[in-house]
């Protein structure tokens, strides 16, 4: 203090206040508060003090920042050694948090500035004053807290009491002006169509997805300060708070209490509670497959009694000679065999698991075989046959096909129900309408169903999906079959040259002479089962083990394609 080269001690006064109620008078607090601090300054006249003539007023600001315009120009005087004292009515007009204080002291400390509370008696040139302003603004702080928590405690006894207690209005209500709500029935009938759709698809972005096809958008509604909400699409972090809120079956809730409200419920109890069970099912095993979920068929997948189906995966070493490279083999599995539950492990005939890759494919391939048909694409979509709308949906079914894995054609399957001897695939044909760029559809319908009749068998270590008539229905080259056609050709040159006899070979490759002789007989293999083994088209029952069974490989083409069923 006291850096003026003339011996003065420059006084700058601060004065605040958190609302802008009352600025408007001739005399307001602001004036009032740099009333009493210029008297105090004018009392310390004999010590050298003299009032700056600058003004530092902040009105309708709050004490719990320290982002304030005249504050802020202060701390530029105080930095360009223009104030050597600080003068305030009470401390809590510069800052009522504790941690700012204590940024403004250091800054004050730093360019020797003193800081003094006219109607609290102390100033920070002394230890007594710094230990009285740190108690004074402690009890400030307690005092804030105390107040904060009768707040607290008041709006929970209130929310008890079933009181709604402000704020915007969830859609579907609107204050009545004694502390509860009242339904707007225009609202109202969005919101139970929002829950009876989720509860007839049962995944949160199906429903986002129809009521985008639909264009259905959320109401505007206008707030109390003039502002607007609404008027746009949903999203889907909005369609869970309405699933969540428990304000649409009667209830207000606080924190995670749940009481009984005065409002009148929107949604029935019963349908709440249907709501709520599917939403904490479909939130099981989320975490846990949340890498596997990016699968085609992630959230798509039932069984014909609802239970979802999840994306999974095992990893088993590549082969024996390279034990520590690790292969991926992902499946499509019922939710309540994944967690065990108690009494759901067993399902009868309908299988738990089906292989995801070979599922997928037959979805893709079902689906495509629709697309490519317009007449079809047509007579579902409800719109008339001219030639123009049928080359029309060739082109764009083309292109269709080729991106079904698209993020943004997943819209298009609605859902894939697994039944116990076929696959029912639900698609929505108001989404193939807008994808084949033939607007909406006109018909009424919003769906319609594909299906393909499958069975599912296991093959040596792995499962596939076959037909009626026992043909794989989706191609999977077998590399175990491949290697052994090439091994076969390998040994068959080795002994077709003479280089060294059966015995010999079987020792030099550790394997008995019986293994090579039904390996060799590989290479006099049809050219018509070779084929199908390359294209992934062998018979579900051909394996690394059956073609080398005994009697497999006859010597004639004709009766090896008899015993394989090849045609």
């Amino acid at each position: 203090m006291g850096n003026d080269p003339s011996g003065k001690v420059r006084c700058a006064i601060y004065t605040r206040k958190s609302s802008e109620d009352g600025l408007a008078q001739d005399f307001n607090s602001l004036d009032a508060q740099r009333e009493a601090c210029a008297a105090y300054v004018a009392s310390q006249a004999s010590e050298g003090w003299e009032l700056l003539s600058a003004h530092y007023d902040d009105g309708g600001v709050s004490g719990g920042t320290l982002e304030r315009p005249s504050l802020q120009r202060l701390l530029s005087d105080v930095a360009k050694n223009r104030i050597d004292i600080v003068v305030v009515y009470k401390v809590d007009r510069l800052t009522r948090s504790l941690l700012d204080f204590a940024k403004l002291v250091e800054i004050f400390d730093a360019a020797n500035v003193s800081f003094v509370s006219v109607t609290q008696a102390f100033n920070t040139t002394s230890s007594m004053g710094r230990l009285t302003l740190n108690m004074l603004l402690s009890f400030a702080q307690f005092e804030r807290e105390i107040t904060a928590e009768r707040i607290r405690d008041k709006i929970a006894a209130s929310k008890a009491k079933g009181m709604w207690m402000g704020g915007i209005a969830p859609l579907g209500y609107e204050p009545d002006g004694n502390n509860s709500l009242r339904i707007v029935e225009g609202h109202a009938r969005l919101i139970r169509d929002i829950y009876r759709r989720y509860l007839s698809l049962k995944a949160v972005r199906l429903v986002f997805d129809e009521l985008s096809a639909e264009g259905v958008t959320a109401p505007l509604r206008i707030k109390k300060d003039g502002g607007t909400i609404g008027g746009r699409s949903f999203t889907r972090g909005q369609l869970y708070q309405i699933l969540k809120n428990p304000i649409y079956c009667g209830k207000i809730r606080h924190k995670k209490a749940i009481y009984e409200g005065r409002h009148q419920a929107i949604i029935d109890s019963d349908v709440w509670n249907n709501v709520q069970s599917i939403l904490a099912e479909n939130t099981r095993g989320q975490s846990a497959n949340r890498k596997a979920s990016s699968r085609f068929l992630g959230g798509l997948l039932f069984d014909e009694s609802g239970e979802p189906w999840i994306p999974v995966h095992t990893s088993k070493p590549n082969s024996r000679r390279y034990r520590s490279v690790e292969k991926r083999f992902y499946y499509y599995v019922k939710r309540s065999v994944h967690f065990q539950k108690t009494g759901q492990r067993k399902s009868g005939k309908m299988p738990s698991r089906l292989p995801a890759d070979e599922l997928e494919q037959l979805v893709k391939k079902t689906v495509s075989q629709f697309l490519s048909d317009p007449i079809a694409v047509l007579s579902e979509v409800g719109l008339p046959l001219d030639c123009t709308s049928i080359e029309r949906v060739r082109q764009s079914s083309e292109v269709l096909c080729n991106s079904l894995s698209n993020p943004e054609h997943y819209k298009l399957i609605r859902r894939v129900i697994i039944h116990l001897e076929h696959l029912e695939i639900i698609l929505s044909l108001s989404v193939l309408s807008l994808l084949i760029g033939l607007g909406t559809n006109c018909n009424g319908r919003t769906t319609t169903s594909l299906t393909n009749d499958m069975r599912l068998v296991r093959n040596s270590n792995s499962l596939r999906l076959i037909d009626k008539r026992g043909e794989v229905m989706v191609s999977k080259v077998d590399p175990v079959l491949l290697n052994l056609l090439a091994q076969a050709r390998v040994w068959w040159r080795q002994l077709e040259k003479g280089q060294m006899d059966i015995a010999t070979l079987a020792r030099k490759e550790k394997v008995t002479a019986s293994y090579i002789t039904r390996v060799v007989r590989l290479s006099f293999l049809s050219p018509k089962i070779i084929e199908k083994m390359l294209k992934g088209e062998q018979p579900s029952q051909m394996n690394g083990v059956t073609i080398l069974a005994k009697g497999a490989i006859p010597m004639s083409w004709n009766d090896q394609e008899a015993i394989h069923s090849i045609a």
